[in-house]
């Protein structure tokens, strides 16, 4: 598709044929599941397909563990990337021993 063509649609037009290419394609990837589901009952695989079919542990939710002294509402697990908040902090000198919560005074 020329994408002089695209630039010059309005944001309807565009809203809508993103709209028919997310339908196709969800369409299209269904049809290609039945068929490869299809070929694996025909070569006996069918139920050693269904053991990756599980779903994920539910996990507790995680307490934060550090936060922003600037603004109290951003808070950190410790988990994960370190948020955008952190960085420069860290970056400045400061030790991450720095922004841990008292859950004693909570």
């Amino acid at each position: 598709m020329n994408t002089e063509h695209l630039n010059s649609l309005s944001l309807d037009e565009l809203w809508t044929l993103h709209q028919q290419v997310a339908a196709s394609l969800a369409q299209k990837l269904l049809l290609q599941k039945a068929r490869l589901e299809e070929r694996l009952v025909k070569i006996g695989l069918a139920d050693e397909a269904k053991q990756f079919d599980r779903k994920r542990r539910p996990y507790p939710p995680v307490r934060p563990k550090y936060c922003n002294p600037k603004n109290p509402a951003e808070t950190w697990s410790g988990r994960g990337r370190l948020p955008r908040w952190l960085r420069p902090q860290l970056r400045g000198g400061r030790k991450l021993d720095d922004f841990l919560i008292n859950h004693a005074s909570r």
